[in-house]
Formats: C-alpha cells, sequence, structure tokens
C-alpha cells in the first residue's frame, strides 16, 4: 500500500523552507523539495529513481515514492499547476497543507530578490484555489498554518501541525545544522537566510521597497489580501502554553 503523502504549499518567502529544513531533520521521511516549481522553471526533476518532465510525472513519481514510505513535499505557488487541479484523486488522497503570511511581508522580500515580479509571482490568490479544490475533492481537511506561529510558537505549532496530519511529532526536529541542503542547488539564492538558521526565528528585515511606499506593491498586497484573509480564517490554532 502506498504510504501517505505530505503536500506544504506556499506562497514564496513565507517561511516555507524552514519548514522544508524541519522536516529533513526529521529523518523518517522521503522529502522532495519543489518539484513542481522545478519542472516549470528547468524543464525536469528527479523524485527517486524517476525523472519528471511535467506535472502528471511528477504525481505519479510522488506515488511511486510512496511505496517505499511517507513522503512530504513543499512546493510554491508563484505559479499554478492546473495538472493537479484536475487530479481529483491526488488532491483527496494526499494529505494538503498550506503556510500563509501576510502580503505586506512577502511583497517587499520577493521584490528585493526579483524586481520584475508579476502580480501572479504573489502566490497567494492561486494558493487559495488550491485549497478550494482540496476542500472540493472530499478527501483530507487541507490544514493552514500561520507562519507567525512557526516563529513564535514553534513547538506549539509543529505538534499541532504533526497531529493534523498523521505524523509523530519530534521536537529535535525544530533544530538543525546551518548549511545549505543539495535539493535546491538550482534555487540557492532564494535560500541564503534558512542556510545560515538552526532553527525558527523571526529575522527583522528592512527593504527600500513596501507596500507602503511602492504603488505597484500596494495594489499587489490589495489584490492578495482578501485571499490571505480566506485562508486564515482556516489557520490551525496551536495550543496555549
Amino acid at each position: 500500500m502506498t504510504a501517505p503523502i505530505v503536500a506544504l504549499w506556499s506562497a514564496p518567502r513565507s517561511r516555507s523552507t524552514a519548514f522544508y529544513r524541519s522536516m529533513v531533520a526529521r529523518g523518517d521521511l522521503r522529502t522532495v523539495h519543489e518539484p513542481f516549481c522545478g519542472v516549470t522553471d528547468f524543464g525536469q526533476v528527479t523524485i527517486g529513481t524517476v525523472t519528471a518532465a511535467d506535472h502528471r510525472q511528477v504525481i505519479g513519481a510522488l506515488r511511486a515514492l510512496g511505496d517505499d514510505g511517507p513522503v512530504f513535499f513543499k512546493d510554491t505557488t508563484d505559479y499554478r499547476y492546473p495538472a493537479v487541479l484536475a487530479d481529483r484523486d491526488f488532491l483527496a488522497t494526499a494529505r494538503h497543507t498550506f503556510v500563509i503570511r501576510r502580503p505586506e511581508e512577502i511583497i517587499p522580500s520577493y521584490y528585493a530578490l526579483r524586481p520584475d515580479m508579476r502580480l501572479s509571482d504573489v502566490g497567494i490568490e492561486h494558493m487559495h484555489e488550491l485549497f478550494e479544490a482540496v476542500r472540493a475533492a472530499g478527501g483530507h481537511e487541507p490544514v493552514v498554518l500561520d507562519s507567525d506561529d512557526l516563529v513564535d510558537r514553534p513547538t506549539a505549532t509543529m505538534a499541532a501541525y504533526c497531529a493534523a496530519v498523521g505524523l509523530p511529532f519530534d521536537p529535535a526536529a525544530l533544530s538543525w545544522p546551518e548549511g545549505a541542503l543539495p535539493d535546491w542547488e538550482r534555487t540557492g539564492r532564494w535560500h541564503v537566510e534558512v542556510n545560515g538558521s538552526r532553527g525558527f526565528v523571526r529575522r527583522p528585515a528592512a527593504y527600500a521597497e513596501t507596500t507602503e511606499n511602492n504603488p505597484l506593491l500596494a495594489r499587489y498586497r490589495d489584490h492578495h489580501q482578501p485571499f490571505y484573509v480566506a485562508l486564515r480564517r482556516h489557520r490551525l490554532t496551536p495550543a496555549a502554553g
């Protein structure tokens, strides 16, 4: 029987790579870093022993990897993935989870790395569409994490997440050694901060261009804010303490 597949979908710049680093640190999961985004950006990805050249092949490779044990993958929603939206079985049988961050924090961080960013690159609208597709598929209820909870209450948040997706909670995985992983060699410039991290921490950042002083970025924020609010209504609330 194929083992569970746990998916983490995230808008870019939403602390999802730190989350992925934590899941790698567990040591009991087969982990895959951004396979759908990887195919879109680079034309193909390797998942286990399979090379996938389109999104349907990615889904098949993830299922095949699940033959050997539980699988966790994370991906970003700066792109829209029609093959995922169309695969009702994948939407229903995988455990789809989402991590959100306020658009006014995402947008300046993304813009600093890619000043030619587009409205869709913010990714929250795509993420909301995928969330609704998972709900409509009638399988596992999707799980929504707020990235603020990850940095403010990492132990309680990860414990709640693991309980929600049926994984044992391992507090040792809340810390990891500094350094890059081979998984993100092709996208290393997006992961500089997490490469220097040892756990979930809030890192204050100041950007010259923000949603307060740049009208274009303000428009991007205003477009995505309703989708963020809709997702946050389903936020998993960590236990107090």
